[in-house]
């Protein structure tokens, strides 16, 4: 009897899609493209010593996550400093995050308490910055603070408002990291302390303002955008 042999083609595409986009994702990420670059599929299709369509692929599913943007005439880009997006994702977290916090603040039990301390006490001995790891933050620090940030929200006790929070970060990750990369002299660390410091004592009002001010500063520095560095 003769079957039909099964083609890897489709599944030797995908992985190939898999690494051409966690490759481009991480360079991104750590500002190897500056914001407003063209990403020419060519050029990465060359490079990365892949099809275009497999390029192509891999430059969609980074529009879909906010890492860049699909032009008029079918080309690529990073997204801009500029770009209302972060400002509008600000405005979401602001409207949301407070609010999920004074719940986290007056539900969360001894263990919710727990995990604030070891969240925060992660992130403040996590390095941010590496040589090795590009202009922006590292990935270990980036980790410790959404671990830190999501902790304190998470004795909430509601799942869809936690999955909005989840989404919120992961859309404005890039944002984030242009923020840290634009105002070097923002005590990041005294902030995080603050909030801290401000949900274990159950200071539902403070930690909610030092939340909103957090947010705000980091939306601040992409208000607009100076032009590229020369």
């Amino acid at each position: 009897m003769t079957g039909t042999p099964h083609s890897p083609a489709p599944a030797g595409k995908q992985m190939l899609s898999e690494q051409v986009h966690a490759h481009l994702r991480g360079a991104i990420m750590r500002g190897d493209f500056a914001p407003g670059d063209a990403l020419k599929p060519q050029d990465l299709a060359r490079d990365q010593g892949v099809s275009l369509a497999v390029t192509r692929e891999a430059l969609v599913r980074l529009v879909g996550e906010g890492l860049a943007d699909r032009l008029p005439n079918r080309g690529f880009a990073v997204p801009s400093f500029s770009d209302h997006r972060w400002q509008e994702i600000a405005e979401a977290r602001r409207t949301i995050e407070p609010v999920v916090l004074r719940m986290s603040v007056e539900r969360g039990d001894i263990d919710w308490e727990s995990r604030v301390r070891a969240a925060h006490h992660r992130l403040a001995r996590t390095p941010a910055y590496a040589p090795a790891e590009g202009e922006h933050y590292t990935a270990a620090w980036a980790e410790a603070h959404r671990v830190f940030h999501r902790t304190l929200l998470e004795a909430c006790g509601n799942r869809a408002l936690l999955e909005t929070f989840d989404r919120l970060w992961t859309a404005s990750e890039l944002a984030r990291r242009w923020s840290a990369h634009r105002t070097p002299d923002r005590d990041g660390v005294e902030e995080h302390r603050g909030l801290e410091e401000a949900a274990l004592a159950r200071d539902a009002d403070t930690a909610a303002a030092l939340l909103v001010r957090h947010l705000t500063l980091t939306a601040a520095a992409l208000a607009d955008d100076p032009g590229r560095a020369t």
